[in-house]
């Protein structure tokens, strides 16, 4: 999937809301696909990525996690988490953004612990699966970002 172009989506990121992956062509976008709202290593991932959000920042990219839940429960899990980053519903039709970045897990009901940047042309610079009761961390994320923009420079 790397080096492909991004599948385009448009998914709700509040009840009156909504995020168009393709509003964000010319900039780096990083996607956190996640497996629910409220697990633990879920809250410890997301907590960490808007800790570390300045970080992103400095790559002037943007970030967006998206799961199978509900608006409203990204709204109260972004609440008491403080999040500022969207938190996207890929709930109905259940799963369709996850199933097109190769990224649902149809046995269980829900999306893939995986991260994907996108570069500013819209194509897969890099791609993480990992299990889902496993923190990825930021460490892989901040690399491709920054061979992408080395890529980019030169």
């Amino acid at each position: 999937m790397s080096g492909e172009e991004a599948p385009d989506f448009t998914l709700p990121s509040g009840p009156d809301t909504a995020f168009h992956l393709a509003d964000l062509r010319g900039r780096p976008v990083v996607l956190a696909f996640y497996p629910a709202d409220w697990s633990p290593v879920c809250s410890d991932q997301l907590s960490l990525y808007q800790a570390i959000h300045h970080e992103f920042d400095a790559y002037h990219a943007a970030l967006a996690a998206i799961s199978v839940d509900s608006v409203w429960c990204h709204g109260a899990f972004a609440q008491a988490r403080g999040l500022t980053f969207p938190l996207l519903s890929d709930f109905e039709p259940k799963g369709a953004v996850s199933r097109r970045y190769d990224a649902y897990r149809s046995q269980d009901g829900f999306s893939e612990r995986a991260l994907f940047v996108v570069n500013p042309e819209g194509r897969i610079e890099w791609r993480e699966v990992v299990a889902p009761e496993e923190n990825p961390g930021a460490d892989g994320i901040l690399r491709a970002l920054d061979q992408m923009m080395a890529r980019l420079a030169s």
